[in-house]
């Protein structure tokens, strides 16, 4: 009788935690799809009105119930892991970045989240969208949930990788996504 109690509390327990995984997705592209125009650089030359240089909408769900912040660590996959995007001490009420997140060092919203300064062939605060003009590349977006409130250590002259090393160090939990350009 034991036995047939504790098989049915296993089956009860286990769709409650799957529901729960932490996800990232974003209402501008699937996983493994296209990222829009709006998203990719302007700094690779051309003239397309299309490439506006937004970040993407993105959202997270079931991120660990310790998770003190969140930060988020964009990455060319297909070039040497090159850091685009780094924003972090997002408050742990977030659950999502709007569309176009400011490029400032503490962009409007999410309120008291900081961004690393992009040096590469932009030189700005915040989101570098996607610069391959001539292959597709894979970018993965990395959702980080952290045991910190605040990253106190970076500042306004940090570096993307010193960044992504003190994100990595207090990570408890993460989730990705990923899209081409």
């Amino acid at each position: 009788m034991l036995c047939a109690v504790t098989a049915v509390c296993a089956v009860s327990v286990t769709p409650a935690v799957a529901s729960n995984a932490f996800a990232l997705s974003s209402a501008a592209f699937s996983n493994g799809g296209t990222i829009p125009k709006v998203h990719e650089c302007t700094s690779g030359g051309g003239s397309d009105p299309a490439k506006k240089n937004q970040s993407p909408p993105l959202a997270w769900t079931g991120g660990p119930a310790a998770a003190k912040s969140y930060a988020i660590v964009m990455r060319d996959l297909d070039n040497a892991n090159l850091i685009h995007w780094v924003i972090y001490d997002i408050p742990a009420s977030a659950t999502s970045l709007p569309q176009n997140v400011d490029h400032t060092y503490r962009p409007t919203t999410p309120s008291g989240s900081r961004q690393i300064y992009y040096r590469g062939s932009a030189s700005l605060y915040g989101y570098q969208g996607p610069c391959s003009p001539s292959t597709v590349n894979t970018y993965e977006f990395v959702v980080h949930a952290l045991n910190q409130t605040s990253l106190t250590a970076l500042n306004s002259s940090s570096s993307t990788q010193t960044a992504a090393r003190a994100i990595t160090a207090a990570s408890i939990g993460t989730a990705r996504i990923t899209g081409e350009s």
